[in-house]
């Protein structure tokens, strides 16, 4: 049964989805847009507004909170020199979404991800 079962596994088990994750995270830190599915865009979105709310304190325990996640020294030093100060002031709601049509090939709706 599917009983409050909210976790949106994206058709894979724990560890690819982790995985998936971290590696979405990184590449939205270094270029600051990325295109990908809605799906993932939006399961995206609430694991990078938390490490952004980290990042915009610059102390060593955010460096090792981000650097286990994050998955290179260069993401983490922009999230911690660029991203955070960026929005220091800002309450939340530090990425967007843009839908932009479909994939050529299989039809998914893909999506625009990138920092506001």
């Amino acid at each position: 049964m599917r009983h409050r079962d909210t976790t949106k596994t994206l058709g894979r088990k724990a560890a690819p989805r982790q995985a998936l994750m971290k590696q979405l995270a990184t590449s939205l830190v270094l270029y600051e847009s990325i295109r990908t599915t809605l799906a993932k865009a939006k399961v995206l979105r609430p694991y990078i507004e938390r490490l952004v709310s980290k990042g915009r304190v610059n102390t060593i325990h955010a460096r090792r909170e981000l650097m286990k996640v994050l998955q290179t020294e260069g993401s983490v030093r922009k999230m911690l020199e660029v991203i955070g100060p960026r929005y220091a002031t800002r309450p939340g709601g530090y990425t967007r979404i843009r839908k932009v049509g479909r994939r050529q090939g299989d039809g998914a709706e893909m999506a625009d991800i990138s920092f506001v």
